[in-house]
């Protein structure tokens, strides 16, 4: 959120979790079970935004990008074998916690903004009232077309709500793969060595743009995606993704259009060999980068100072 709030008068501030060196699952430990987080802070502002939700906090807006334990439920099958007995141990009283933060933090802001329609509803199933949506930016000048897209390979990214065991059968039907990725605590093996996968690690974001640009499209495996940066990323960059359809990516990949959503893995593997075989229509690209635009920093920001204006009468 820091390319909109580049452009926010002096006195909105906003708290965010950047710059802590706890993993977020300990960040958010902390303080739903401890409040250790939140008495570092003693906020003195006209208008407080808070994008954090291990952070609880008086703000004027809470901007909400999904709760800990929807995460955790969602992404329980890829955890190793001694996480997820331990999540099963821990899960009612996780939950409990993270409940009890989400009200917290709820009861202590004027209004909340979800950062999509499916992050909205998460919210709203706890009993929370959702003032607004508006999503996360995109700067559409860094993340632009190629000239000349190589498109030789599908771009990927592994993370920690990836869903490997699809990758690993794409490979082996023979479609070149380049991954990257950073916030990894497990990848399998088979995959780390696998001929047609290759793992970049994390790269710079001119070098992502550049993935982006030249890849033939980009395939988005998740578990839990509240919104999806890698499908509007990718398709400012005039390439189109393959995703699931639900959650945060089935409300900006446009089926048909910018590009495909499915149901299972099976049909996201079929697909992407079908499409890695006989390619697709050049109008894909003019879309994809059409329908990025609406993510594009500067409209975004104007969204949000409309929010903050209307806040400060």
């Amino acid at each position: 959120m820091s390319y909109a709030m580049k452009t926010i008068d002096f006195h909105v501030k906003t708290i965010t979790e950047g710059g802590t060196s706890l993993s977020w699952l300990e960040s958010w430990a902390r303080e739903a079970l401890c409040n250790l987080n939140s008495r570092r802070f003693s906020p003195k502002f006209d208008m407080l935004i808070n994008f954090s939700n291990t952070i609880s906090i008086p703000a004027t807006i809470w901007y909400v990008q999904g709760p800990t334990t929807d995460f955790l439920r969602d992404t329980e099958r890829s955890l190793r074998i001694d996480y997820r007995f331990l999540y099963h141990l821990l899960k009612l009283m996780l939950n409990c916690a993270d409940n009890r933060l989400i009200r917290r933090m709820a009861s202590m802001s004027k209004f909340i903004i979800a950062n999509s329609k499916f992050c909205a509803s998460m919210y709203e199933k706890k009993g929370i009232r959702i003032h607004g949506i508006i999503y996360p930016p995109l700067d559409c000048n860094l993340f632009k077309l190629a000239s000349a897209p190589s498109g030789d390979y599908v771009l990927t990214y592994f993370g920690k709500e990836t869903e490997f065991c699809v990758l690993k059968k794409i490979g082996d039907a023979g479609v070149k793969i380049k991954a990257f990725g950073s916030k990894i605590p497990y990848i399998p093996k088979g995959l780390l060595k696998h001929r047609n996968i290759e793992f970049l690690g994390k790269v710079s974001e001119e070098k992502l743009a550049n993935l982006y640009s030249n890849a033939i499209f980009t395939l988005f495996t998740f578990t839990h995606e509240p919104f999806g940066y890698i499908s509007v990323e990718s398709m400012a960059c005039g390439t189109p993704v393959l995703t699931y359809n639900r959650q945060g990516p089935s409300e900006t990949v446009v089926n048909g259009v910018t590009g495909w959503l499915v149901n299972t893995p099976e049909e996201i593997a079929s697909l992407t060999v079908r499409l890695w075989r006989n390619g697709y229509s050049s109008t894909f690209r003019k879309e994809a980068r059409k329908r990025a635009l609406l993510f594009d920093v500067k409209r975004i920001t104007e969204k949000w100072l409309q929010v903050i204006e209307e806040n400060e009468r």
